[in-house]
């Protein structure tokens, strides 16, 4: 692995560090893809979490994996890791550590829990209590345990890696939201195409790939590209768009629960990591786009009535982001903004000529790179028509997103009418 290049006056990533950002991300989706067939777009979204330092929830059927990427991404990273198997009778301080009193010293000693590890483990979380849970709340948000008063650093390359069954319920306990919160992404395996089952089981002899993976990089380097995705530029007009989303989210009739500051500033943190693992030392649209599910859908609570409709929370969030125009570059407009209102550039990226207000890429790279010739979010059309995504072309009639079930006017409204009204009951 090449060594990272040498930071230069300024607070934006330059292309050769970004570059350096793609060459060790892919290394590790590589080392990871050895243990996980077929799975790289989930690979790709765990290290994305690692790296924007946050935790991911991994929810799915028994036999997908979860565990197994879990342990190849701990194995990937050259750090402690350790698991703990979460029971109805697992105790708090089976987490955290416990303090003893030693009586030859006489003094009372910290013996440190399994939650002291670069990468944690915490397979079927639902099934503990919600007393055992909540020792996880400090230790995710701020990085640290306080027992007896005592605050214990983790350090500073810590995530946690939860795993839940969402079929047997039986004997769990649902996440609280303030927990769920706390999780940057949740996702699933989901079950590998017919060629990657093929591939398992033709080397059905392997029982843990997991094992066999050698570490990639160490937790400092893991340290490095944390810090190294924070200085991605964002221009405010995403910024805009990240707001506004956050706003139609608290004011959709089928929520109760909206995108909260927490997560407003998890998905900028995301976004900034997907884009230098794409290579680029800017966020575009389309990254907004692509991680709204992973980082939305376990935010956003759906209301009784939406719930009873069969409105979904992808659902919701795929209306959302068809609202919300995202900002185009050229346009002179930002999402929400008054018609003729310009774009902000960014400090030290002055404006093209004949387009005021328009910021220009901070790389300069040429506009014949694969990765950086196509504007932000836009794709082209037949007939030579462009369009941002989440926005059909001019005239094509396919602007208007259609409305949910759940809606004040829904079927679900008159169906719960239908079950309350007497002569239904009779009938």
């Amino acid at each position: 692995m090449s060594a990272q290049p040498a930071a230069t006056a300024g607070s934006t990533a330059t292309q050769e560090q970004v570059d350096w950002f793609r060459q060790t991300f892919d290394q590790l989706v590589a080392n990871i893809d050895r243990a996980i067939l077929g799975k790289d777009h989930v690979t790709r979204l765990a290290l994305t979490c690692l790296l924007s330092e946050g935790h991911l929830l991994l929810e799915d059927f028994p036999g997908t994996g979860k565990t197994q990427l879990a342990r190849a991404l701990a194995a990937s990273v050259q750090g402690s890791n350790s698991r703990i198997q979460f029971t109805p009778d697992l105790l708090p301080s089976d987490v955290t550590g416990v303090t003893i009193y030693d009586p030859n010293i006489k003094k009372f000693e910290f013996h440190p829990g399994p939650i002291f590890a670069t990468i944690v483990l915490a397979d079927e979380i639902n099934r503990a209590s919600p007393k055992t849970q909540s020792a996880l709340l400090e230790v995710m948000e701020e990085g640290r345990v306080t027992v007896d008063g005592v605050p214990h650093s983790v350090g500073d390359t810590f995530m946690v890696i939860a795993t839940q069954n969402p079929i047997e319920q039986a004997g769990t306990y649902r996440l609280p939201e303030a927990q769920l919160d706390r999780f940057l992404m949740k996702t699933s395996v989901g079950y590998p195409d017919a060629e990657a089952t093929m591939r398992i089981l033709s080397d059905a002899k392997v029982r843990d790939r997991a094992r066999r993976l050698q570490p990639v990089v160490t937790a400092v380097v893991i340290g490095d590209m944390a810090a190294l995705a924070d200085e991605v530029y964002v221009d405010p007009a995403l910024l805009s768009y990240v707001t506004l989303i956050a706003e139609a989210s608290r004011r959709h009739p089928s929520l109760k629960l909206g995108l909260s500051v927490r997560g407003c500033l998890a998905y900028v943190r995301c976004a900034k990591t997907w884009a230098a693992s794409q290579g680029r030392t800017y966020v575009v649209p389309d990254d907004i786009k692509m991680l709204a599910v992973p980082v939305l859908s376990h935010r956003l609570l759906l209301d009784a009535e939406a719930q009873f409709s069969g409105t979904t929370v992808i659902q919701v969030i795929e209306q959302i982001l068809g609202d919300v125009p995202p900002p185009v570059q050229g346009s002179g407009q930002a999402p929400g903004s008054a018609p003729g209102a310009g774009m902000p550039a960014a400090a030290g990226m002055p404006a093209t000529a004949g387009s005021a207000g328009q910021p220009k890429r901070p790389d300069d790279a040429p506009s014949t790179s694969p990765r950086t010739a196509r504007n932000w979010g836009q794709t082209p059309f037949p007939g030579g028509q462009r369009s941002v995504w989440g926005q059909a072309p001019s005239g094509s009639g396919s602007s208007t997103s259609r409305p949910l079930r759940g809606t004040p006017r829904s079927r679900g409204c008159s169906s719960l009418r239908r079950i309350r009204s007497p002569a239904s009951r009779r009938r």
